[in-house]
């Protein structure tokens, strides 16, 4: 346990409640946090790690007095800098909030407001607050977004959420939360939603902001690769109670708990590679692709895949991968080009498509939530399809949604729960049962598994691949992780700004040489190894001099 006797922040023995409603029972009570306790000294930063559920955002909010979607902190106490904030009342509890403790979200998009330009809204609550005059909050917003390394500062407060990039918005998130000189900020999986080059640059203006500001920082994520280039100590969490506490270090190299050596084992090689088959089920041959407005989004995309395998595609955001999907499934016709299937070409649009065309290629996405209706059970969103396409209904459709969720290795328990009442890795598995229920023979994965903790993302890959063997399903995998790559393709695809710049057997296309870009996409991507980010921004640094 860190020395606490320069604590900015003190937990002790915190308790999270809430109120859950199970479908056909009487509310009950659960545990959300369970007896924690932490410390965290000025200017250094605690990462806390677990899977979906572990209570990392609830103890993170914790800092603000806040519980999320109804939760009550029943016990325990807050303290920062020995004030228990839990007992501070309303008016004590809003002016901590925004100038002594702040919060950054995972994702900025949702938290800016539309129609305001970015530096009225960095400043909004340092002014508020009465922390700053406009000018000062100003000039304190222009040197933050200095060191964030934003393009053109000076001019970027003038612009609105829509007209910068999403690594961008979050660092101008990360603007905001230190404008008003924070004692602490509470960073909410910040980089989850970014590929693996925005990624590189937000984490290393984050690491450098809280350097030179000496605010201390409670970094919440899944990723223990990340959270090993900028923390000090880790805890990892599981079911609301502490696993293991320690330094960087000792978490890393010398974990003490069977749950920490799995996070920090996770995602090895699940599949070796199969060797290419001369006919491809899929074919995109010379495929271009433009929006309504003339714009080109995709140019002269060439690429197979062979029965029973995966092809994974590759790329930052806005490499056309979802795209390349998207024309695929006849949402976005090619305006060059021709796409084949099992030797036939594809109808063009979606609308054209007949029946048996729209039930061969499905498609899972990569945000579960959004994907379903709130409204409908899990019987209703696997049945649907089964009715669709199978016209079943009654005893029969209940029957075979029964099986699907066995092949998913969901219990029946679960045929009358709405999504609501499931985990992310849970509704993850309806979306591929959903899809299981056409019978396809392509099914395209949109980053199924971005979202979720890395142990219950390598279920649901382990879940892929067993059926993929079962039924010999032929998939599609979009992702910006080279990890999932490694562990799952047969056959990989290098995206960047709508061209295609690698394609080949896995084994060729991550072997060197390399293109300049497949070389940055690699390089860039997260290792479980200390001072791993200093060693990769030395390295560009040399590169840039050089060149």
């Amino acid at each position: 346990m860190p020395d606490t006797s320069s604590s900015l922040l003190s937990i002790r023995n915190l308790k999270i409640e809430a109120t859950s409603y199970p479908p056909g029972e009487p509310p009950k009570r659960i545990t959300i946090v369970d007896g924690v306790s932490l410390d965290l000294q000025k200017g250094k930063v605690l990462g806390l790690i677990g899977e979906s559920g572990a209570g990392k955002s609830t103890i993170g909010l914790s800092a603000l007095a806040y519980g999320r979607g109804g939760a009550e902190i029943t016990g325990g106490e807050v303290n920062l800098n020995g004030t228990n904030i839990l007992a501070l009342g309303k008016d004590g509890i809003r002016k901590l909030r925004g100038a002594k403790v702040c919060y950054v979200a995972q994702s900025a998009a949702a938290a800016f407001n539309p129609a305001h330009k970015l530096g009225d809204q960095v400043i909004e609550a340092s002014v508020k607050h009465g922390l700053m005059s406009k000018d000062e909050a100003r000039k304190r917003a222009l040197y933050l977004f200095k060191v964030l390394g934003l393009p053109n500062p000076e001019t970027f407060g003038d612009r609105y959420p829509h007209q910068v990039s999403g690594g961008q918005l979050q660092r101008a998130m990360t603007a905001m939360a230190l404008c008003s000189n924070p004692e602490l900020i509470v960073f909410d999986e910040p980089t989850t939603a970014l590929d693996v080059t925005t990624q590189i640059d937000v984490l290393a203006a984050i690491k450098h902001a809280i350097e030179e500001t000496h605010t201390a920082a409670l970094y919440i994520t899944h990723d223990l690769a990340v959270v090993a280039q900028i923390s000090d100590d880790i805890m990892v969490l599981r079911h609301g109670k502490m696993v293991e506490y320690g330094s960087v270090k000792h978490i890393i190299e010398t974990p003490s708990e069977d749950y920490t050596r799995a996070l920090v084992n996770v995602r090895q090689e699940m599949r070796h590679e199969a060797p290419d088959q001369s006919k491809a089920l899929l074919k995109v041959d010379n495929v271009s692709a433009q929006y309504s407005n003339g714009f080109k989004v995709l140019h002269n995309v060439s690429l197979h895949l062979c029965k029973g395998q995966t092809l994974a595609i590759v790329g930052e955001s806005g490499s056309g991968k979802s795209t390349l999907a998207r024309v695929i499934t006849g949402l976005l016709p090619p305006s060059e080009g021709q796409i084949t299937f099992e030797g036939k070409p594809l109808t063009p649009t979606l609308k054209k498509r007949s029946r048996d065309e729209l039930r061969r290629i499905q498609l899972i996405y990569q945000m579960a939530d959004t994907a379903m209706n709130p409204r409908q059970t899990v019987r209703d969103i696997i049945g649907r399809p089964l009715t669709f396409y199978y016209g079943l209904r009654g005893a029969a459709k209940t029957a075979r949604v029964k099986e699907l969720l066995d092949q998913i290795e969901m219990s029946n328990g679960f045929i009358d729960r709405y999504p609501a009442e499931l985990s992310g890795g849970q509704k993850q598995r309806v979306a591929i049962a959903r899809a299981l229920a056409a019978k396809p023979e392509l099914i395209l994965c949109d980053e199924p598994t971005s979202a979720l903790d890395p142990l219950v993302a390598e279920g649901i890959l382990k879940l892929l691949m067993k059926l993929q063997e079962e039924q010999q399903l032929s998939y599609v995998f979009i992702t910006h992780d080279i990890a999932i790559v490694r562990a799952i393709a047969d056959s990989v695809a290098v995206m960047h700004r709508g061209k295609l710049v690698r394609f080949g057997a896995k084994s060729q296309a991550l072997s060197p040489p390399f293109d300049d870009y497949t070389d940055l996409l690699l390089k860039s991507v997260p290792e479980m190894e200390i001072g791993w980010l200093e060693k990769v921004l030395t390295t560009r640094r040399m590169e840039s001099a050089g060149n």
